[in-house]
């Protein structure tokens, strides 16, 4: 293959969802009736990935999926999104990572989640890989496959001067020192926010503390995000923190506009290098809010086209 560079490569998962709706979540032992079954492409890493090709970055995905019928569509799931599919590696020795969610009536869920292949993506990949990584504009990474691969990943894009957005989700208490070092833009949500720093995020000031206290630990710049309220944006070259506030809209699923906002965070990053980081932070809420207006969690991404001509 000739190498190609991409705008945005994510080193990371891929879940297939497999989601009933049912009036109410069953009590232990019980079997009750759903009015509603589908199947949809998720996890962390391929939801971030997704979001930023549908804005029309050049991608590509680092991953490990099962070599069985969900990983079959996921890798067609990405080839009919143009994302790259020559660092998606299929094993027969685990199944591809799958989540068994139940949503209730109200909106509320129960999720199980077996990661299945997500967590034998190793340094045999990351190798494969190694051009494309060490020649993107943008390198992300999360936690949703064995730790010390993110780390490994940011660090081969750091040292070859690509930038790295790292997202500690799902958050782990004892997050390796390194990851802040390794992260020109930390970004996560409040309650990761909460649980990394040990102080409550509940709202922009409480944002602000936890930010402050982030940076000290190495990072280039903070972003925390808190849904309804916007996100809050740090940066250690300057002093000021700024509070960059959401557009109100009407909410009908909010599932993966986390991931949403970070695909779209790492379109701008490569495509925009020199906007003020607030500003792109701006834009990736305006995406991310779209997104929550629709059911689905890849499915409700907005491309290029359903958005504003203002934000490109």
């Amino acid at each position: 293959m000739t190498e190609e560079a991409f705008d945005v490569i994510v080193v990371g998962s891929c879940m297939t969802d497999l989601v009933s709706q049912s009036p109410r979540l069953p009590k232990e032992g019980e079997t009750i009736h759903g009015h509603n079954f589908f199947i949809g492409f998720g996890g962390k890493g391929a939801n971030q990935c997704m979001q930023a090709a549908k804005l029309g970055a050049k991608t590509a995905m680092v991953a490990k999926v099962g070599n069985d019928s969900f990983g079959d569509s996921y890798i067609q799931n990405f080839k009919d999104h143009g994302v790259h599919t020559g660092f998606v590696a299929q094993t027969s020795a685990a199944a591809t990572g799958v989540a068994s969610i139940i949503v209730n009536d109200a909106g509320q869920n129960a999720i199980v989640i077996v990661a299945g292949a997500n967590m034998l993506l190793s340094k045999v990949e990351l190798q494969d890989a190694l051009p494309a990584i060490t020649s993107a504009k943008v390198l992300l990474c999360q936690l949703e496959i064995p730790p010390q691969i993110s780390l490994r990943a940011l660090q081969m894009a750091q040292e070859n001067k690509v930038t790295t957005i790292f997202n500690p989700a799902p958050a782990i208490p004892d997050l390796d020192p390194d990851f802040y070092r390794l992260s020109d833009v930390f970004c996560c949500n409040e309650s990761e926010a909460e649980l990394l720093t040990g102080s409550s995020v509940n709202n922009v000031e409480e944002a602000r503390c936890a930010g402050r206290e982030l940076l000290r630990r190495g990072c280039g710049t903070v972003i925390i995000t808190l849904g309804a309220q916007g996100c809050v944006v740090l940066q250690a070259s300057e002093s000021t923190s700024k509070h960059v506030p959401a557009t109100p809209v009407t909410a009908v699923d909010t599932t993966g506009a986390g991931d949403s906002f970070i695909g779209a965070l790492a379109y701008y990053m490569a495509h925009y290098p020199t906007m003020q980081l607030d500003e792109v932070a701006r834009r990736a809420g305006q995406v991310a809010g779209v997104s929550v207006q629709s059911v689905g969690t890849q499915s409700s991404y907005p491309h290029r086209r359903d958005l504003a001509a203002d934000l490109f």
